[in-house]
């Protein structure tokens, strides 16, 4: 053993020491000196190096290699679909909801607030400047919404109708609150729903917490109160009913399916998939009639009596038929 106050060793004397060391401690070392060219992921799922303890101790102050991984992104989270511009000639990437507002369909999917509201009328306005003799199109899913924001985009629907231009409104999942009166603002006629989207028609309260004094705080339950009647004559424009039923109806959440929305007024149409192959189940289903050629003529009926005997004649020729496969069998 060397101590710490006799003389280091030699280059010579080092080099003599290692070549009389067994093969497998030379091994040990090699791969403990390469081995942290290497690197392995941590539990963090970052990259970092891997070190010996040796190699530690000697660069203790050195700072270790750390690369973080990040996962790869889009650069935007809306998806982009090609464009071809009126009058150009070559097509460029937009966001889907921005081609899909050329074609004057809007989407409303997200709880309606201000920065909400100032978006659908701003799009709405839009529309309407393009052209006030073509059709707009709403598809909602609103799960609620504030009382004024809402009720901003249901005074710029009733706008554009009086200015002659015509609303279609589809729930494809819910509209409750607020969205159940945006839902039934469209042109009569042009409300959809989906089979199985859903209403909920409730009254509304305070936005937000409200705190003052107790006169401050009876005028803010007054002015709800009124604004709950105002919006119980809407209901009573869009859907037909008597105010008094509404109020009734309104005293608790009022959830109606597609084919109740229907029925109490709300909506016009329930949207089906191919109407057309709808049954009654007690009735047997009809797979339909061919009319590609003149062999499926006769789908489900039965052929004139020349084609029934020339298929007879067919038939048994196909029976007569022998199998080249064997031998003819002999009859002894």
């Amino acid at each position: 053993p060397i101590s710490a106050s006799s003389p280091s060793p030699s280059p010579i004397s080092l080099l003599t020491m290692v070549r009389h060391l067994p093969p497998f401690l030379l091994a040990t070392l090699a791969l403990a000196d390469t081995i942290s060219a290497f690197t392995t992921p941590n539990h963090h799922g970052s990259i970092s190096s891997t070190t010996t303890r040796s190699r530690q101790r000697r660069s203790s102050s050195s700072t270790a290699l750390s690369v973080r991984r990040m996962p790869i992104m889009m650069p935007t989270q809306e998806p982009m679909v090609p464009y071809r511009a009126p009058g150009s000639g070559y097509d460029q990437f937009i966001g889907l909801q921005s081609r899909q507002l050329r074609d004057r369909k809007l989407w409303i999917a997200r709880y309606i607030d201000e920065e909400a509201s100032n978006s659908i009328i701003s799009s709405l306005l839009y529309l309407q400047s393009e052209s006030d003799k073509e059709d707009i199109k709403l598809y909602l899913n609103i799960p609620g919404g504030q009382l004024r924001p809402a009720l901003a985009i249901y005074d710029a629907l009733a706008e554009l109708k009086a200015d002659g231009c015509k609303i279609a409104t589809t729930n494809i999942a819910l509209c409750a609150g607020m969205g159940a009166l945006i839902a039934g603002a469209g042109t009569k006629g042009m409300r959809y729903s989906l089979p199985n989207a859903r209403y909920l028609l409730q009254k509304t309260g305070m936005d937000q917490v409200f705190r003052g004094q107790a006169t401050d705080i009876a005028l803010e339950v007054k002015n709800i109160k009124k604004w709950n009647e105002k919006i119980a004559e809407e209901i009573s424009k869009v859907t037909g009913q008597t105010t008094d039923r509404i109020d009734q109806d309104l005293k608790r959440d009022f959830y109606l399916s597609s084919e109740e929305a229907v029925r109490y007024g709300l909506i016009d149409e329930v949207l089906l998939p191919m109407p057309n192959k709808r049954q009654p189940p007690t009735e047997v289903v009809d797979l339909g009639s061919f009319s590609s050629g003149d062999e499926n003529k006769f789908q489900g009926e039965k052929p004139p009596p020349g084609q029934q005997q020339q298929q007879a004649q067919q038939n048994a020729g196909m029976m007569k038929t022998t199998d080249d496969d064997e031998p003819p069998v002999g009859k002894a």
